[in-house]
């Protein structure tokens, strides 16, 4: 494996699931510079980023809209987090649903 694709593994491994590190091993191997390039420009969500905001204001869907899921925010909102039960829920869940969403947007776009 090559530097730049040890240095890209290293600064982008938060983002992903785990189960799903050798897949990304295996795309970062065969980038050529520009589709490195085109890696930093992909907007790419912080799975710490939204736990924070999960438990800062988790039951306005404030967690939910940040990762894309507009749909499940409004419904959030609407319901106060599911009478607060759908918020403790994101609590435990909210990382891997970020790194989940992060990994398919990169395999759509790459």
């Amino acid at each position: 494996m090559s530097d730049r694709s040890n240095m890209l593994l290293m600064t982008y491994s938060k983002y992903f699931p785990e189960e799903s590190m050798m897949m990304v091993k295996d795309k970062f191997e065969t980038f050529d510079e520009s589709k490195s390039s085109m890696l930093y420009t992909l907007c790419l969500k912080d799975p710490t980023m939204a736990l924070i905001l999960s438990i800062v204001a988790g039951g306005l869907g404030v967690d939910r809209f940040y990762i894309g899921d507009t749909g499940l925010g409004i419904v959030k909102l609407l319901t106060c987090g599911g009478c607060g039960i759908w918020t403790i829920i994101d609590y435990f869940l909210i990382m891997k649903v970020t790194k989940e969403k992060n990994f398919e947007k990169f395999i759509t776009i790459m």
